[in-house]
């Protein structure tokens, strides 16, 4: 089946009262047979409900179809992008290690990997997605994870998927692709060798900014990766399941693992009602990132005529810097797009003259939306790390919703018009 029809009906078999919609699993229990069943689910000998920290059939449902969308074996919901970022990193490190990093990444994805995990003892290094090379200078026996973005946000830059793979792959590191930002149409890492994605499934999965959530997915050649002596810990016993080895027990292993002790452990699980929000955000994912994609096109051009813009980035302009690999690996860039202003207070008076886009700092919501990276989701920076990450003070970001296009070119002429 083509992923259109997989959205709509992978991984649910109409229950007893055959409803069409997925059914909204809206416990936190469920009931066992008796204390030996209990001690089989506990014990993981048999397949089952346990407890919606660990597993809710809603959820369940949207993680078989967002694996298959992605082309992985499996998949885990959880509470928010941030949660599956740092599930994602912590599952393969431990004290000591330390983890290559994009640098060109989302605000939040920057401080969790140089800020908090250093708390934990474990340290982050730059590398530029566009010059894999630099990994092999980077990677070390202690390097875990390289973590990077399909399409960076806001800078857009769009990553050299095979360079990164090759290096990875020679030295046996696992990558991690935030693909948020092209989605499962836009762009299929795991097709493009990599082992773990990640999404924000707040943006465009959910397609409306209705619900806080978080995915990860793993990909069927991940396990090769993970029995070597770099991942020790995924072929030693864990103690808490009585010596279980996650590689020998299970094809995926890293899933596993990351429901298994993550979710256990921290708790950050997806409410139901919100996986049922996403389950109908994945029905139309595939109109929606079009309408996205070439309504942004169409801006992304108009403000390329503009002489108070400076500079348009979007990957599918033909004088983008990343128009090469955008047409290599692209089928669509999703509706995200920014440009610059002369300065920071030129950026901030644009805005305040905007009236259809709204200044808020989601992005891929059904409406438009506007940013100013540098004063939000990249205040904590310095200017150097600003200037790094592609984030210049006077730079703003557009979230082409899916009002009409020329109404949306008229707001921003509007706009453009009132500054002084």
């Amino acid at each position: 089946m083509k992923d259109a029809t997989l959205a709509l009906h992978y991984g649910y078999d109409k229950d007893t009262q055959k409803s069409m919609q997925v059914p909204i699993y809206m416990t936190t229990a469920y009931e066992y047979e008796d204390t030996d069943h209990a001690a089989r689910l506990f014990n993981l000998e048999e397949e089952g409900n346990i407890y919606t920290r660990i597993g809710n059939p809603t959820t369940r449902v949207f993680e078989k179809r967002i694996a298959v969308l992605e082309r992985g074996i499996d998949a885990i919901a959880t509470s928010s992008g941030m949660a599956a970022i740092f599930y994602s990193l912590a599952a393969l490190v431990r004290s000591g290690d330390n983890i290559v990093i994009s640098s060109k990444l989302y605000g939040g994805s920057i401080t969790l990997s140089t800020q908090t995990l250093k708390q934990f003892g474990i340290s982050a290094k730059y590398f530029d997605p566009t010059k894999p090379e630099e990994l092999r200078e980077l990677i070390d026996e202690k390097t875990k994870a390289v973590l990077f973005e399909s399409i960076a946000n806001p800078a857009l830059t769009v990553a050299d998927f095979e360079g990164i793979v090759k290096v990875a792959n020679e030295k046996g590191v696992i990558t991690i692709c935030d693909n948020t930002m092209a989605t499962p149409y836009g762009v299929k890492p795991i097709e493009l060798g990599v082992d773990i994605v990640v999404h924000s499934a707040s943006k465009y999965i959910v397609g409306n900014g209705s619900a806080i959530a978080g995915c990860i997915i793993e990909a069927p050649f991940a396990k090769e990766k993970l029995k070597t002596n770099r991942y020790s810990h995924f072929n030693e016993p864990d103690e808490s399941y009585h010596g279980l080895v996650y590689t020998k027990k299970f094809e995926n292993p890293f899933i596993a693992k990351a429901r298994l002790a993550m979710l256990r452990d921290f708790g950050a699980v997806l409410s139901p009602f919100n996986a049922w929000l996403l389950i109908l955000g994945l029905e139309t994912l595939h109109l929606r990132i079009e309408r996205h994609s070439n309504s942004a096109l169409k801006i992304a051009k108009f403000l390329q005529t503009h002489k108070k813009v400076k500079k348009v980035n979007y990957p599918f302009l033909e004088s983008d810097d990343n128009y090469a690999m955008a047409k290599k690996y692209l089928k669509y860039a999703g509706g995200i797009l920014s440009f610059e202003l002369e300065s920071y207070e030129e950026a901030k008076e644009f805005i305040k003259n905007l009236k259809i886009f709204s200044l808020v700092t989601n992005i891929a919501d059904s409406k438009s939306l506007a940013t100013h990276p540098a004063s939000t989701t990249h205040q904590q920076l310095s200017k150097e790390e600003l200037i790094n990450a592609g984030v210049p003070e006077g730079l703003i970001r557009l979230s082409i919703g899916l009002e009409d296009v020329d109404d949306l070119i008229q707001d921003l002429k509007e706009a453009f018009e009132k500054i002084s």
